[in-house]
């Protein structure tokens, strides 16, 4: 084997130390650049990520925070309309129901007055009545002949004690 013989180990040596020297610039020089520039490209690309993440997450609280208040000034707006709704109906009904007292009250007064007029009417033909009645039964009872003028103002007098 010629590993094991002593002679052949000089140039095994040299050629280890050529070897390991070429490999080492090798490597320093091309494999580790690449490698540490893929890296802080890769780093790069990460903060740059988290950078935009953090800049969605910015812009989308900012969107909740807007919706927010849009919500908040809807759900007012639409409390008003419907306060402003609730007013104005009931203002119409107020009105209506004033209008209806108001229609209610004039057709009670017309009635009133009816009734009154009609009781007037009445009493006044009862007089008549009474007149024209008490006049035939004093011509019935008593065979004199008195006229309706007569028995009305007897029955005034008789009413007015």
């Amino acid at each position: 084997m010629p590993q094991l013989d002593i002679y052949a180990w000089p140039p095994q040596l040299i050629w280890l130390a050529i070897t390991f020297i070429a490999l080492y610039v090798i490597v320093s020089r091309y494999a580790i650049p690449r490698v540490g520039g893929t890296i802080h490209k890769r780093r790069d690309v990460i903060e740059g990520d988290l950078g935009e993440a953090q800049r969605l997450k910015a812009e989308t609280e900012l969107a909740i925070a807007t919706y927010e208040k849009e919500l908040a000034e809807a759900r007012a707006r639409a409390h008003a309309i419907a306060q402003e709704t609730r007013d104005t109906l009931t203002s119409e009904t107020d009105a209506e129901r004033a209008k209806a007292d108001a229609e209610i009250s004039a057709k009670i007064g017309a009635a009133e007055k009816q009734v009154a007029a009609t009781r007037d009417r009445a009493l006044a033909s009862a007089g008549d009545l009474a007149a024209e009645v008490a006049a035939d039964i004093v011509n019935e009872l008593l065979g004199v002949n008195i006229s309706k003028a007569d028995a009305a103002n007897a029955i005034a007098r008789a009413a007015g004690r």
